[in-house]
């Protein structure tokens, strides 16, 4: 992989098939970039019809060169691409890039077969094919620009700190075209179109090990390799570098949902989700959000903590910085009492000292104001990341000062800082100096958040070795179903607690259960056949006294019979009491391998569902974390004066669970619901729970 992708992102040598006289045509474009943007490799024109093309000398075939280029880029169309990337593999080219469309981006069966069928043949050969239907690579930095997007013509290319590998052409040059309108140098843009062969993962991985970047971004419609993407991100981590990631659109890993309710619950979005947290990855929102936080990620801060200081001549922004802070998770502590009563000698008396800090009109009359405090804020310990908001100013304001006296005053705490000026007469003084300017609260806040809590997943994700994802998707034969007692009693080695249970065979052994156990009972149907008993009527609850048992008994029998499935048995079990039911699962996603899913329980879990996925392994603090973030918190928190959950047994089951899928990889999914859950220690049992399973029965 290192030579072949080292070859696409900064070749020796390019050869471009299909080349053309005219530059705005498919086969022209990379001739003339390579000129445009400086590529000082040797770049060879294969055309088999003219002499010269933009003023290169060209040669009729790839073979006719005296030796093999390490990039080729094919421009020409059908069948034409598929005998030009034979052609490359024979003459032993290391990687290739395909611009023609038709292939496994449609419908057609027999264009997908022929992708698979080229891609194949290649890969024999030893030459990486990069995709089809791909607009293109560009590496600024080296001049190597072999693409055809017409962005670059428009939007004036500089080499920069930031890399953007996409799946989607136009994806990997908008947000291109929104970092250069602020002022952002640009250094890789990608586009690997239908990943046959080298995917986005793959690429990222490679271009992640630039050291001249300081933040990539990644544009994602699916993941199946997530165990490259996993690549990039040890890559990245280990060298500081962030990635934000917009994934779109829904990959075919587990869409087939298991036979189980943690198959339709952990669906591929909230996989994704938990994949990317795990691996230190931020996720945005839309193609906005993929850049909003940029100029905070290349300023080298460190944030420290989440607490805001916000700085303003406007009580308005003060309340709405307060406010947007609040709703992203930023603590506005307020200053200590040292640094307000030196803030008080210094403004009048009418501001506000505490936090936010209300500088008042006043900063109209003496400008010196904003030099005066700035300092005394900057030795505040209190403080881990400042907002500095100057909506509206003008004549009779030193705006020049207001931006010189901030950037020092960023360089003295080294800790970040954003701006809120909507007027680009205040903005300029502060954007010239290099400090990421915002038009309004909300946006700033929000990227300044995002900044913060990216940095603190990529510390956690540094702490934990993830289980690795297959590096292929499984398609293993479908399970068989292991019935109720079985699925118990793995439960049980594992660690988990389960309700105290007895399997019967014959009416006289659930009426000595019940006598055992005590009290009301639960009596349960039992079969290898049957998933979720409740819909086929095999679930008695509180059955008290030897009459109502052995009818509860011969029910299930019945009952099962009358469906056609086998009879193991009935569970007799005692009535657990609790004060709430949540749910615990797992099942082995294709891609993403062991997931397990977390939250509310009870019958209606797939119609409202309340639950949180996580990728083993992992630790009961995180599994508390995932809980918190539900609309169950409150109830766990205990709500109008009831005692909080004793949620810390469930939180040691799910880590079991965890661990469980990890060290028994034939379990293909697994459901304990419910799982009751009271107030004392000891009041967290699984009451029910199905595993399905492959090979032979534990």
């Amino acid at each position: 992989m290192t030579s072949s992708l080292q070859a696409a992102l900064d070749p020796r040598s390019i050869a471009v098939i299909g080349a053309s006289e005219n530059p705005d045509k498919i086969g022209g474009r990379p001739l003339l970039y390579l000129s445009q943007f400086g590529f000082r490799g040797e770049v060879w024109p294969v055309n088999p019809r003219r002499d010269e093309v933009q003023g290169r000398r060209t040669v009729p075939r790839l073979s006719a060169l005296s030796r093999a280029p390490d990039l080729a880029i094919i421009a020409v169309p059908g069948e034409a691409a598929v005998a030009a990337l034979d052609e490359c593999a024979e003459i032993g080219v290391k990687v290739a890039i395909m611009m023609a469309s038709g292939f496994g981006e449609t419908a057609d069966p027999a264009a997908q077969a022929a992708e698979r069928a080229m891609v194949a043949r290649a890969r024999a050969r030893g030459l990486r094919m990069i995709g089809p239907n791909s607009q293109g690579l560009a590496n600024f930095g080296t001049g190597a620009v072999a693409s055809f997007s017409s962005m670059f013509l428009e939007v004036e290319p500089r080499d920069g700190p930031v890399g953007i590998v996409s799946q989607s052409g136009a994806m990997s040059v908008v947000p291109y075209g929104l970092l250069r309108g602020r002022g952002i140098g640009v250094r890789h843009t990608h586009a690997t179109g239908n990943d046959a062969d080298v995917t986005v993962c793959e690429l990222a991985a490679a271009v992640a090990a630039d050291p001249g970047l300081k933040l990539l971004l990644l544009y994602l419609e699916s993941i199946p390799d997530p165990h490259h993407l996993a690549e990039a991100a040890a890559i990245a981590r280990a060298r500081g570098l962030p990635i934000v990631a917009l994934k779109s659109g829904r990959t075919a890993a587990g869409q087939a949902a298991a036979q189980s309710h943690t198959g339709a619950l952990a669906n591929e979005d909230r996989l994704v989700d938990a994949f990317l947290e795990q691996h230190g990855i931020w996720r945005a929102r839309d193609t906005t959000d993929l850049v909003a936080a940029a100029e905070l990620y290349l300023k080298g801060w460190r944030p420290a903590g989440r607490r805001m200081v916000a700085i303003s001549n406007s009580g308005a922004t003060c309340v709405m910085a307060a406010d947007a802070a609040s709703q992203a998770g930023l603590d506005l502590a307020p200053l200590e009492e040292g640094t307000q009563a030196r803030l008080r000698a210094i403004l009048p008396s009418f501001a506000a000292t505490r936090n936010p800090v209300d500088i008042t009109a006043a900063l109209m009359t003496n400008s010196a104001l904003f030099s005066q405090i700035l300092p005394v804020i900057a030795e505040d310990p209190s403080a881990d990341a400042f907002l500095v908001g100057v909506p509206v100013a003008g004549r009779a304001y030193a705006v020049d000062d207001f931006g010189r006296d901030t950037a020092a005053f960023a360089q003295a705490t080294g800790k970040p800082v954003v701006i809120v000026a909507p007027q680009e007469l205040v903005a300029a003084p502060f954007r010239s100096r290099g400090l990421p300017v915002f038009s309004g609260e909300g946006e700033a806040v929000r990227a300044l958040a995002q900044f913060i809590a990216h940095h603190e997943r990529m510390a956690a994700a540094g702490e934990r070795t993830p289980h690795p994802a297959p590096s292929s998707p499984s398609a293993s034969p479908a399970p068989r179903l292991l019935d109720e007692a079985a699925s118990l009693a793995l439960l049980a080695r594992s660690g988990i607690p389960v309700v105290r249970h007895r399997l019967c065979r014959t009416a006289d052994e659930a009426v000595a259960a019940a006598a055992g156990i005590g009290g009301p009972v639960a009596v349960k149907g039992c079969s290898a056949g049957v998933a979720h008993k409740s819909e086929l009527g095999l679930v008695h609850l509180g059955v008290d006294g030897e009459a109502a048992v052995r009818a509860a008994f011969e029910a299930c029998r019945a009952g099962l019979a009358g469906a056609g499935h086998p009879f193991a048995g009935a569970i007799v079990a005692a009535m657990a009491r609790g004060r709430r039911e949540l749910m615990l699962g797992a099942h082995r996603d294709p891609f993403f391998g062991p997931v397990v899913v977390v939250g509310d329980g009870g019958k209606y879990v797939e119609a409202m569902p309340d639950v949180a996925v996580l990728l083993p392994p992992f630790s009961e603090a995180q599994v508390r974390r995932a809980l918190d973030g539900l609309r169950l918190a409150p109830l766990i928190a205990g709500v109008r004066g009831e005692p909080p959950l004793a949620i810390e047994p469930y939180l040691a089951a799910a880590v079991a669970v965890g661990r469980l899928m990890v060290e028994r990889p034939a379990i293909a999914s697994l459901d304990v619901n419910p799982m009751m859950i009271g107030t004392a220690p000891g009041e967290c049992l699984a009451l029910d729970a199905v595993v399905f399973e492959e090979g032979s029965a534990p």
